[in-house]
C-alpha cells in the first residue's frame, strides 16, 4: 500500500477506534468512509457498513441513503420509507482493494454480480446474508415506488484501489459496466467510478473538514460594529452562485449539514415553498426574486473578505432553509438575473448565535418547541460530557455538525451527535427501545420530554457511555454483530439489570449516585463485557420465541418483543 494512504488509514483507524482490524479490512472501512461521506455529512461508524466476508459477490461495503439518512439494515430502510410521504434514494456500493492497479476482471465481475443483485430473479450464486440484506433494501424501495420523488433510485459504484493510473481498457470496462446496469431499467442513473489514490486523499480530506465556501460578492455592505460580533455584512448574491459555491459539495449534492442549526427541516412544496417555486419558474417574476424573498442568514465561525471574494469556514445557514432547498431543486431556472439577499454574521459567541436563530425564526410561524433546539441545556450537556469527567471517561457531545471533524486528538467513536444521544436516552431512560426504530413518530410523541431544563445531565451522559461501550464491544468482535439490530434493547436491559425495574430518581444527588453505579460497570472493560454477554442469554430466548421467518431487524421494532425481552431479563434476576 502507498505510504501516504497507509498513513491516512492508520490515522483513520486511530480516530475511529478500529486499530484491531487487519490492513485489508481497515482499508475496506477507510474506502467505505471516504465513499459514503460524499453522500452523508454526519459522523457514522464506517465499519458497520462493511460486508461480512465470504460470498459477498465482490461487494465490500454498501449504504442506502433515503431522504438524507444513511442506512444499512433493511428494517431501517423500511421504517424510513414507510414513514415518509416522498422518498429520494441513493445506493452506494464499494469495492476496495489495496492493490496498486485497477483490474478489468474486477470491474466486469462486479457489474455482473450487481446486475443479479438488482434483478428480480433468484441469485445464480450462493450469497451472504449481507447481500440478501442489500437485495431486501432494494425490494423495499421498489415496493414503495409511488413514493419516489420523480426519479428511480440512483446507483453509485466506487471501485477503490491505491493505484494512480487508469488504463484505457479499465475506463472502457467501467463505461460498459455502467451501461449494463443502466440498461436494467431499475435505476434513474448509474455511476461507476474508479477511485485512484489521489481521489481517495481528496475524499478523506473532504470528509474530515468543516464546511468551507468561497464566492464572489461584489454587491455588499459592511454593518456597523456590534458587540461580540467580529464582522457582519449584507448583500446580493447571484442565486446560481449560492447553489454552486455554498449549498452544494464537490459532487453537486445539497449539503444537508448546513441546516443543522435550523429549527425546521425542509417542509416540502406546500404553501410558501410552492409559491417560491412558481416564482422561480416564471421568467418575469424570477427577476424580482430578491425583493420577493427574505433571503438567508449565514452564521460563520471564520470569515475572510478579500476584495470581492468572501471566504467562509465552519458555517451554518440558520435561516432560509426552505428558500435554499427550493433554489437547489430549481437550479435549472436560475439565470444571471436571479439574485438572493444574503446576510453573513461572523461570531464565536454562542449567545449571539442563539439570539440570531431565535430572532430570525420568530419572523416565521415557528413554535416555542421548535426554538428549544438551541436551548441552554444542550450547551450544559456539551460542557458536562467534556469537563464533567476525567480523560479516560470523556465523551464529546456534538452540538454542531462536524464540530470535532478536524480535531485529530478526538477519537471519533467518542463523539455522539444529538440524534444518537436522543435514541440512546429514549431507549435507556424512557423505556422505548422498540419505538426508537420509528424515530420520527417517537419524537412526535415524546419529544417534549427531551433536553429540558431541570433534567439531570448524568442520565444523558450515562446513555452515551453505555452506547459507546456496546458499540466498542461489537466493533472489536467481543459481541457478534448479528446482535446489532437489538442494541437499543440491550441498552434498556443494561439499565434494568443495574438499576432494577423502578423509575429513576431525578433528585440530583440520587441521579448522580445511580449513574455512577452504572458507569462503574460500563467503563470497566471486563465488567461491561460480562454484563452484555449475560444479557445475550435472555435476548436469545426472546428472539427464539418469535416466528422463524421474522428478520431480527423487524422483530426488534415491536413492543411485543421489547416486553418479552424485559420479562426474560427480570426472570433471570429472580
Amino acid at each position: 500500500m502507498d505510504v501516504v494512504i497507509k498513513g491516512l488509514v492508520r490515522e483513520f483507524q486511530e480516530v475511529h477506534g478500529l486499530g484491531e482490524l487487519a490492513e485489508s479490512e481497515a482499508f475496506e472501512a477507510f474506502a467505505a468512509y471516504c465513499s459514503l461521506s460524499s453522500f452523508f455529512d454526519d459522523e457514522f461508524n464506517p465499519d458497520t457498513f462493511r460486508m461480512g466476508g465470504g460470498n459477498d459477490l465482490g461487494i465490500d461495503a454498501f449504504g442506502v441513503v433515503v431522504n438524507g439518512e444513511l442506512l444499512r439494515d433493511a428494517a431501517d430502510v423500511r421504517a424510513v420509507v414507510e414513514a415518509a410521504r416522498k422518498i429520494d434514494v441513493d445506493i452506494v456500493v464499494v469495492q476496495a482493494k489495496t492493490s496498486p492497479r485497477f483490474e478489468t476482471k474486477v470491474v466486469s465481475d462486479l457489474a455482473e454480480n450487481l446486475a443479479h443483485v438488482a434483478g428480480l430473479g433468484e441469485l445464480p450464486y450462493a450469497a451472504s446474508p449481507d447481500v440478501q440484506n442489500l437485495r431486501e433494501c432494494l425490494a423495499i424501495v421498489y415496493e414503495n415506488i409511488g413514493k419516489l420523488s420523480g426519479d428511480l433510485p440512483r446507483l453509485f459504484i466506487r471501485y477503490v484501489t491505491t493505484g494512480t493510473q487508469l488504463a484505457e481498457m479499465v475506463v472502457q470496462k467501467a463505461q460498459t459496466a455502467q451501461d449494463l446496469l443502466a440498461g436494467l431499467g431499475r435505476f434513474e442513473a448509474v455511476e461507476f467510478t474508479c477511485v485512484r489514490q489521489q481521489d481517495l486523499r481528496t475524499l478523506y480530506r473532504r470528509a474530515t473538514t468543516k464546511a468551507t465556501a468561497v464566492f464572489a460578492m461584489p454587491k455588499k455592505v459592511f454593518m456597523p460594529k456590534v458587540p461580540e460580533v467580529e464582522q457582519a455584512l449584507h448583500g446580493l448574491l447571484p442565486a446560481a452562485d449560492l447553489v454552486r459555491y455554498v449549498l452544494t459539495d464537490g459532487t453537486g449534492r445539497l449539503r444537508k449539514t448546513l441546516f443543522h442549526e435550523n429549527v425546521r427541516d425542509f417542509q416540502g412544496y406546500t404553501g410558501v415553498n410552492a409559491e417560491i417555486r412558481e416564482t422561480l419558474r416564471d421568467p418575469v417574476a424570477r427577476e424580482r426574486f430578491a425583493v420577493f424573498n427574505n433571503g438567508i442568514t449565514v452564521v460563520t465561525r471564520e470569515l475572510r473578505v478579500v476584495g470581492d471574494d468572501v471566504h467562509l469556514k465552519d458555517f451554518q445557514i440558520v435561516n432560509g432553509c426552505q428558500t435554499c432547498h427550493v433554489l437547489f431543486d430549481e437550479r435549472s431556472c436560475l439565470t444571471g438575473a436571479v439574485h438572493v439577499t444574503v446576510r453573513i454574521v461572523h461570531t464565536l459567541d454562542e449567545d449571539v448565535i442563539s439570539g440570531i436563530v431565535s430572532a430570525t425564526n420568530r419572523q416565521t410561524v415557528i413554535t416555542e418547541e421548535d426554538l428549544s433546539a438551541r436551548e441552554e441545556f444542550h450547551r450544559l450537556l456539551e460542557d458536562y460530557f467534556f469537563h464533567g469527567r476525567e480523560r479516560p471517561y470523556r465523551l464529546y457531545y456534538e452540538r454542531r455538525s462536524k464540530q470535532y471533524s478536524d480535531r485529530k486528538d478526538v477519537e471519533k467513536t467518542r463523539v455522539i451527535g444529538r440524534a444518537q444521544l436522543t435514541r440512546a436516552y429514549l431507549a435507556m431512560f424512557l423505556d422505548e427501545p422498540a419505538r426508537v426504530g420509528h424515530y420520527k413518530s417517537l419524537l412526535d410523541a415524546r419529544g417534549h420530554e427531551l433536553f429540558t431544563q431541570g433534567q439531570q445531565p448524568a442520565f444523558y451522559y450515562t446513555a452515551a457511555a453505555t452506547w459507546y461501550r456496546l458499540e466498542w464491544l461489537i466493533r472489536n468482535r467481543r459481541i457478534d454483530k448479528i446482535y446489532s439490530p437489538a442494541r437499543y434493547h440491550l441498552l434498556a436491559a443494561a439499565k434494568l439489570q443495574l438499576l432494577g425495574p423502578g423509575q429513576v430518581s431525578h433528585n440530583p444527588k440520587t441521579a448522580e449516585r445511580d449513574c455512577d453505579g452504572m458507569l462503574a460497570v460500563i467503563w470497566d472493560a471486563n465488567a461491561s463485557e460480562k454484563l452484555f454477554s449475560q444479557l445475550l442469554v435472555p435476548l436469545e430466548r426472546a428472539m427464539e420465541a418469535e416466528p422463524d421467518n421474522v428478520p431480527r431487524g423487524e422483530m426488534v421494532r415491536t413492543q411485543r418483543f421489547a416486553d418479552r425481552f424485559r420479562t426474560e431479563v427480570l426472570a433471570g434476576q429472580s
